[in-house]
């Protein structure tokens, strides 16, 4: 009898066994939700190419933590409700260590509210609201790209020296739009107390009909006009805005339309002298950046874009929190995303304990077309770091306080 018993306790300890070294051997996986298709996909498509060269360059090297990482991608198809669908499916059944991504800011906020309840890590890659990491911030949620304040902040510091002072804003209505809005009107009146909004225009994402909105903007007669259009929408509005000759009327500032998906499709059509921020991917003397460019163009056979850069960093970030935590346990990944600091192309950039944001910055300057590429590209342009614009920890405690 004891040695049946001697046998099965030598057993049941092999099994153990064999089944923790399974799954320390099994892949790391993580679910990736995004908007690869519709308006988001002149972003997400490139960003998923520099996901799938991140993952490959580090498995290459063995993985993390002794493990190979496996990204399972999701479709959110640009809602809400599809997001959390996915999430829930790709954590109760694929039981992935965490969930990254999302493009829109209303999604962004719908996967993070979800994460928050159950209490799931979320790397939110691409949504610009500030409200995901302040407001409806939580421990759970880290954001990467600079947020809507930040890049407001930074197109208001610039825009405040300037002489104009009639203002007037065209963007998609909803979350990303007005924010993007607001955080650069404040801060411009803070600046220059004189500022008139003479028209504020608030197209359905993805559905601009641009001729009446160009001739309200027209009739309203703005020497400035702030842009968050972005994707199909932005590309509808400057056509019809070059045939009734609004830019050669009115300065124009743009948050995000220096950067490659929104520009290098316009071609030639690139309004010149706007005030954007952008990636000047063909202008930044890192080496690191260089070395970044130089696989991501051998790899895919075309330059990068900022999601690209986006895609490369947000899983730069993923493989060093778990290194960092030892572990794929919620809690430790957590912890050790908490003043995170990593290496990236554009220079070390690190995740605040107390918001979760990334300190990662965005390039200002102004449009201009280059002849010789055919295409707009950004001229005078200054990297701002994100700590430069970034409110103090004691400032974010009040804006979570509500929450």
């Amino acid at each position: 009898m004891r040695r049946h018993g001697f046998l099965a306790t030598l057993a049941s300890l092999l099994l153990l066994s064999l089944t923790a070294s399974a799954a320390a051997q099994a892949p790391i996986k993580i679910g990736e939700i995004n908007s690869f298709s519709g308006i988001g996909a002149p972003f997400t498509g490139p960003y998923k190419q520099a996901v799938e060269m991140a993952v490959e360059e580090v498995n290459a090297k063995g993985g993390v933590l002794g493990r190979k990482v496996e990204v399972l991608f999701r479709d959110d198809k640009g809602q809400p409700a599809e997001a959390v669908k996915q999430a829930q499916e790709l954590v109760s059944g694929e039981k992935v260590a965490l969930i990254s991504g999302t493009f829109l800011s209303n999604v962004g906020l719908a996967v993070s509210d979800w994460a928050k309840q159950n209490q799931t890590l979320f790397v939110a890659a691409e949504p610009l609201t500030e409200a995901i990491t302040w407001s409806k911030g939580h421990d759970h949620v880290f954001r990467v790209r600079p947020n809507t304040y930040e890049q407001g902040r930074m197109l208001a510091e610039k825009a405040g020296k300037l002489k104009y002072t009639k203002w007037a804003t065209i963007g998609p209505n909803y979350e990303y739009g007005k924010r993007a809005w607001e955080t650069f009107r404040d801060r411009l009146k803070q600046l220059k107390p004189d500022v008139q909004v003479v028209g504020e225009h608030w197209p359905t994402l993805g559905k601009l009909e641009a001729g009446p909105f160009v001739t309200a903007i027209l009739n309203q007669n703005p020497d400035a006009l702030y842009v968050s259009l972005f994707g199909s929408d932005w590309l509808a509005f400057v056509r019809e805005a070059q045939k009734r000759g609004l830019f050669q009327k009115t300065f124009v500032v743009g948050i995000l339309l220096g950067e490659p998906e929104y520009i290098d499709p316009l071609k030639t059509e690139a309004p010149e002298g706007m005030l954007v921020t952008g990636y000047p991917w063909y202008d930044i003397d890192i080496p690191a950046h260089k070395e970044f460019v130089a696989r991501f163009t051998k790899k895919y056979d075309h330059n990068p874009v900022l999601g690209s850069l986006v895609g490369y960093i947000t899983y730069l970030s993923i493989f060093e929190a778990t290194r960092k935590a030892g572990s794929t346990d919620t809690d430790k990944l957590v912890a050790a995303f908490k003043g995170l600091k990593i290496e990236t192309p554009i220079g070390t950039i690190s995740y605040r304990a107390s918001d979760g944001q990334s300190t990662m910055g965005a390039w200002v300057g102004t449009t201009r077309v280059d002849a010789r590429r055919g295409v707009g590209i950004m001229v005078n342009h200054e990297y701002v770091p994100g700590e430069r614009v970034l409110p103090s920890d004691d400032e974010v405690k009040k804006m979570r306080s509500g929450n």
